[in-house]
Formats: C-alpha cells, structure tokens, sequence
C-alpha cells in the first residue's frame, strides 16, 4: 500500500514550499567534496563491465557499511542493497547503476582509464562513457548527507546498486531475485543519469515518457553462395540485406504516424569473409526504440513483413526465408511520474535556484531503471539528468556525447549539485507525511 496517494502528492509538493521544511546543508556537502572527487576518480581509472562489477560493487557497500546501513552484497548479480531505517514514515527508494563500457579512453585526463580486457575475442579498453562513475558517487556523497542529517527525516532509505545497466538486465536480475519481497516495496523510486549537454551546475526534468523501449533485434538473411566474378550464379545475401537496410528505414518514414516516435537502425552488418566470395548468409543487427507498446508491436510487424518480402523478391524459396530474432526480454520506456517530478525539482529550485533547473525533452536512450516502477506495484518514479559538462565545453560547443571515448564531466562541480539535488529531494519527499 503506498505511503502517500499520487492526489495527496500534489499536496504535498504545496507543502515543500513551506519555509520551515528541511533544508540541505550546503556547508555539509561543501566539505565533503574533496572526498567524493578522489572516490570518483578512483572509480573512473578502474572500471568495470557489465556482470563484471565485483570491486565497484565492494567499494559502494563498504560505504554504506561504514555509515551504518544494514548491507546485502551480491544480490541479483554484483547488485548491492543498503536500508536505513529511521522511524515510521515512506520508505524510498534510490538506484545507481556501476558498470562501464568496452571501450577505449581518449580524454587524456591524468586519471583516465588504462584497463584493458578480451572482449568478443578481441582486446579492448574500459570506460566509464556513460557516466555510471559519477552515479556511484553521487549515490556514495548522498548517502552520507542523510546519514548526517537523520535527525531531519524519518522513513525507510533504500539504497540500491545495480549492476548490468548496459545491456539492460540489471535491474531485471535484482527484481527477479526478489527485491521487493525482501526489502519491501518502495513507496517512491528515484535515479539520476549523467547529461552530457547540460552544463554541470544545472539539472533537467521531464515528465511522462523520457527514455525508450529499448531492444536489440537480428536479422539473419539467406542466399545462395557462388564465386564473386558469378554473380549471376548466386542470390547474393549481401545485396538482399542491403535492400532490407532502406527499406527498414520506410517503418519511421511511411508507417509510423507523424507523432509517433520511433527509431530503426541498423548498426552492424555482418557476413562473408574473402572479396571475390559470394557467401549464403548475412546478419543484419538492429536497435529498435519505441515508447508504446502499439508503435512497438507495429515496428515488429513491419520488420518482419519486409525481411520476407525482401527476400521473395530476391527470389529466395521458402526453406530461406530471412530468420527475425526479437528477443522477449527488453529494456522498457522510462516513465517519470508528474506529481513527482514536481515534488522534485520543486527541491532542485531550493538549492541550485529555479535557473538552474531545466526541462528536458525525452530522448530514444534507454534505461532499466525504469523496471523498478513498471512491476506491478506501480511505484512512482523519477530520473532525472545531472548536467555534468564543465563550463570550457559549454564555451566552445565540444559536447562529445555519452558512449564516446572524449567524454567527461566536471567532478566537483557535478558531485556538488546532484548531491545537493538529491538529498534535498529525498528530505522534502520523507516529510511530506501528514500534508
């Protein structure tokens, strides 16, 4: 049973304007930077991949142990779950993610990352690109505000670190070992995610629909193979996937209603290996993004109608009619609750000024955060974006974006805002009781 209706939540975001409501102290986080920045940076030069997070996942619960958190490690995965109960009142709940990337570093920051691992047979670097560093800190800096500042709430805190954001299971894992019938349903969910378009300082809010239904689809394509000066012998895979790839890109154009969103792209085509063969099989490999499950189930649709009638025109017989593989797992659409995005950067407007906090638009990224809400308890929920770009960038217009080798965002100033944002958040939504 939730703690709070969403009607009483618009009450109680009327009630956080008043004065005498808690406040952050900024004097507090002021003087923990200097810490968060070192944690941060450790963190950065020693990244680790998804399912890979055992350090990352030590470091936070060793964390939380040391501000008095009662600690469950290694739940779902690497997933960390720290409680702090402190009196009758909500129990909320707040998400970091931990994993990095498979990537090289290019910043050329003194701290950057050096690691290197096999991956898919080959070696590569690691990267937090994504920004799931800064998560961790932020997540690390906020627990210890409201460790210091337990005299001013009363609720049930419940700090969860996921692993395996990146290829969208994480979540899924902790809910699936049983999240919420052993710590209890959360009476709220929130989460931040690194912004590298928003100037470090500031904090964006969007309402409703912010991030995509996010899934990875695999089209294997048919022909028949023949010596590359005879082509005339083949039904040549290649060029039937080739004729896939612009047709799938008709879905968005032709298909989809013009207020509609939607994304088909094709991000890797795979098949043959010598210039004068010809080969009999190629893969095609998708990402699709879609926020309902109507444009979803349509884009599959289309997705398969083209493939085979792709395919029948090649002239193609039954037995090689292109395999469409839509996995059934997927990343959901991340949804933010009005009333609490309301409620929320009500808050941000306390500590960084109302100029500073932004809306922004929803994008096609996708997030499993977005599971701990769409169970069917329904919890209200909240992602907001930390700006994190330092002024320079802002400056000079080189924004690299989130994924690229040449991201970074400003430690201190970033760590200082999304703490000072998220406590005070945390601090308005435990003493809504009784508004």
């Amino acid at each position: 049973m939730r703690y709070l209706t969403l009607i009483g939540f618009l009450l109680v975001a009327s009630a956080f304007i008043n004065p005498e409501m808690p406040a952050v102290d900024k004097d507090l986080i002021k003087a923990d930077i200097s810490y968060l920045v070192d944690f941060y940076k450790s963190l950065h030069k020693n990244p680790e991949i998804s399912l890979q997070e055992k350090e990352s996942s030590a470091r936070i619960a060793k964390e939380l142990k040391s501000l008095g958190f009662e600690v469950t490690e290694n739940f779902g995965g690497y997933g960390v779950v720290g409680v702090m109960k402190n009196g009758d009142g909500p129990t909320i709940l707040y998400r970091t993610d931990m994993d990095a990337l498979p990537m090289p570093e290019k910043t050329g920051l003194p701290y950057a990352s050096e690691k290197t691992i096999e991956y898919n047979g080959q070696q590569t670097g690691v990267m937090h690109s994504c920004g799931h560093d800064m998560h961790m800190t932020t997540w690390v800096g906020t627990a210890r505000a409201m460790a210091k500042m337990k005299d001013q709430w009363k609720g049930t805190l419940l700090m969860i670190g996921q692993p395996a954001e990146e290829i969208g299971q994480g979540a899924k894992m902790m809910l699936d070992a049983g999240l919420y019938e052993k710590f209890g349903v959360p009476d709220y969910g929130i989460g931040l995610h690194v912004s590298p378009t928003i100037a470090a300082g500031q904090v964006g809010f969007g309402k409703g629909f912010t991030m995509a239904n996010t899934e990875s689809v695999d089209i294997k394509v048919f022909g028949v193979g023949a010596h590359g000066a005879a082509p005339h012998m083949s039904i040549d895979p290649v060029v039937t996937a080739s004729l896939m790839v612009m047709e799938l890109q008709t879905i968005v154009s032709r298909n989809l209603k013009p207020i509609d969103a939607a994304v088909v792209t094709v991000g890797a085509i795979k098949g043959g290996i010598k210039h004068n063969i010809i080969p009999d099989e190629v893969t095609l490999k998708l990402t699709v993004r879609t926020y309902t499950p109507e444009v979803r189930a349509m884009v599959h649709r289309r997705i398969r109608e083209i493939a085979k009638g792709v395919a029948i025109a090649a002239g193609l017989p039954e037995d090689k009619m292109p395999e469409v593989v839509i996995p059934e797992v997927f990343t959901p659409a991340n949804y933010n609750t009005p009333a609490l995005v309301d409620v929320m950067s009500a808050a941000a407007a306390k500590v960084i000024g109302q100029d500073n906090v932004l809306d922004s638009e929803p994008q096609m990224v996708g997030e499993d955060f977005a599971r701990f809400g769409q169970t069917e308890h329904k919890v209200p929920t909240v992602l907001y974006w930390l700006g994190t770009v330092p002024d320079e960038r802002m400056k000079s217009g080189d924004l690299p974006g989130l994924h690229s080798p040449y991201y970074y965002p400003d430690p201190a100033k970033s760590l200082e805002t999304g703490v000072a944002v998220t406590s005070q958040a945390l601090l308005d939504i435990f003493n809504g009781k009784g508004s």
